[in-house]
């Protein structure tokens, strides 16, 4: 590769991240305004709790019903188009008199801003095999950074200006990143011209032929619903009784979090030199851990703070870096497919969170915050639970299928040399 190619590669990859950053953002500041949204339409905080979901579930159906035109449409139409619908969608939610047009446009805001599951699998094309990891860790660093600060700004200007303000903002960037990849992301060539019945039944034909895939999908499914689950119930404690704060508690909380942008690039790194297997173990621990350690954010207080502030932290490392090596693992097995891979991957994941969601806030109004970090747990458990009965040469799919076809070779070749040596003693 040379120098010019290796800078335009790494501009391109740096404004898909910075995309992938704004586009994430759109499904993750709402978790931080819900408290607001209830006061200002009139309406419970569980209520609310409607539009976060519905977000997330518009996310979940923009994935499965839009990101597999990634391996037929040219990338930068495609993603000019559906931001240019965000920011749309965006400024019809600032505009909703009541709950219900507001869940509408967030389903269209959700199925729209779908341009981190097609960034993945467009930059994991832009460069060799050994460096998909740290390209993955780089886009979800971007990811993150929207996610962390989507919540506080939307929550700090939530409460300065309404629950208005944020999508407001948000629909101003959603637009000025859709003019900024119109100019200066590389025109790219269509990937295949399968027509669209076909792209949409693949994830589902891939989903049942592929089983390191459905193994991916149960990963991250499982973990990122506990996640979504935490980030709702979290908005609900910190404006509730034990600690009586405002929205911005939360986005402040968030954007403690940030430190996670930086473990990405490692986990990246780690499973291109260990296998996505042993990071997933890693992750399931952390997980888990979180959840202990969350739960004494219940008691309020200075302990209570740090609790959640050290909870949450280690939650989200857990999932972010577990997202780097599952897509890692998912990317391995066909580069011809990789967005249809990626479109059954994200939408389990993205139904994961949904259904996080919404029994977080339901937990959390029959349990309270114990019964959140029960559910982190017990989502947890099941993951692990899962991965602990793959079978133990599993190892060698964490890698990817050249190693499994390499090691297959290796060893027809070792049982051809022993029956030869069975048949042709030496004298």
């Amino acid at each position: 590769m040379t120098d010019h190619n290796h800078r335009q590669t790494t501009s391109a990859i740096t404004l898909l991240a910075f995309a992938c950053g704004v586009a994430v953002g759109n499904v993750y500041f709402p978790q931080a305004i819900g408290p607001l949204v209830a006061s200002g339409l009139g309406v419970s905080p569980d209520a609310a709790a409607t539009v976060v979901t519905a977000t997330q579930f518009g996310y979940a159906a923009g994935i499965f019903l839009l990101v597999p035109l990634g391996d037929r449409l040219r990338p930068r139409r495609l993603l000019v188009t559906l931001l240019t619908l965000t920011g749309l969608g965006l400024l019809a939610a600032s505009t909703a008199q009541g709950l219900m047009p507001l869940v509408a446009a967030s389903t269209l805001v959700g199925a729209a801003t779908v341009i981190a599951p097609l960034a993945g699998p467009l930059a994991a094309g832009l460069v060799p095999a050994e460096r998909r990891g740290v390209v993955s860790g780089t886009l979800l660093s971007g990811a993150l950074a929207g996610m962390l600060l989507s919540r506080a700004v939307g929550g700090a200007l939530g409460d300065w200006l309404g629950w208005r303000a944020p999508y407001v903002l948000a629909a101003a960037l959603s637009l000025t990143v859709a003019a900024l990849l119109a100019r200066l992301l590389p025109a790219l060539p269509q990937a295949a011209a399968a027509p669209y019945p076909a792209l949409l039944a693949a994830p589902l034909r891939l989903l049942r032929t592929e089983p390191e895939l459905r193994r991916s999908c149960l990963y991250q499914a499982t973990v990122f619903a506990g996640f979504c689950a935490v980030w709702t119930g979290v908005a609900l404690l910190l404006t509730g009784p034990v600690y009586g704060m405002d929205a911005t508690a939360a986005g402040l909380l968030a954007l403690v979090n940030a430190a996670t942008m930086l473990c990405t690039p490692v986990a990246g790194r780690l499973v291109d030199r260990e296998g996505s297997d042993r990071v997933n173990l890693a992750c399931f621990l952390v997980v888990g851990v979180s959840a202990v350690v969350l739960a004494f954010g219940g008691l309020g207080g200075v302990l209570g703070l740090t609790a959640l502030v050290v909870g949450t932290l280690l939650l989200d490392i857990g999932m972010q870096s577990g997202m780097v090596a599952n897509q890692v693992r998912i990317y391995g097995l066909g580069a011809d497919v990789r967005s249809r891979l990626n479109t059954a991957y994200m939408t389990c994941a993205y139904l994961g969170g949904t259904v996080g969601s919404w029994l977080g806030a339901r937990a959390y109004g029959r349990f309270g915050w114990t019964g959140v970090c029960a559910l982190v747990a017990g989502l947890t458990a099941v993951a692990l639970a899962r991965h602990l009965s793959s079978p133990p040469h599993r190892a060698l799919v964490s890698v990817g299928p050249r190693a499994i076809a390499s090691a297959k070779l290796r060893e027809a070749a070792e049982d051809d040399r022993n029956r030869q040596a069975h048949r042709c003693p030496a004298p």
